[in-house]
């Protein structure tokens, strides 16, 4: 009698099994790494901005005044909102900026806030 060779059902389960566990396991950090990247991409696009808007602010010839605004701007692929906050410092000829930058999704009608940057503009 001849003896037929093969996998049982046993072990082709088993082996499936394997398989399936590492597939998940490679799916999982596929996806962890595609998050961080978008994470990474976010905040450097927003700090960016956040610099770009500062140093317009810098530019300026005179000290800007005590406010707040927002402004909707492209930059890259993306929709931005820059927040601009003008604070009084005990010194009257500085200002302390704060520039938050959030991107608008597609999901939500607001934009998530993404990075804030904080700086002191004097009179020169």
């Amino acid at each position: 009698m001849k003896r037929v060779r093969g996998f049982t059902l046993i072990e082709v389960l088993v082996a499936l099994l394997v398989f399936g566990l590492i597939a998940t396991a490679a799916a999982e950090v596929g996806s962890q790494y595609i998050g961080s990247y978008e994470r990474i991409r976010d905040k450097t696009l927003a700090g960016w901005l956040a610099d770009n808007r500062i140093n317009e602010l810098r530019l300026e010839e005179d000290l800007p005044g005590i406010s707040e605004n927002s402004r909707d701007t492209e930059y890259g692929p993306y929709r931005w909102q820059v927040t601009t906050r003008v604070m009084a410092t005990e010194d009257p000829k500085m200002r302390r900026i704060e520039v938050t930058v959030a991107r608008y999704t597609d999901e939500r009608s607001e934009p998530a806030p993404i990075h804030t940057l904080s700086a002191f503009l004097g009179e020169n």
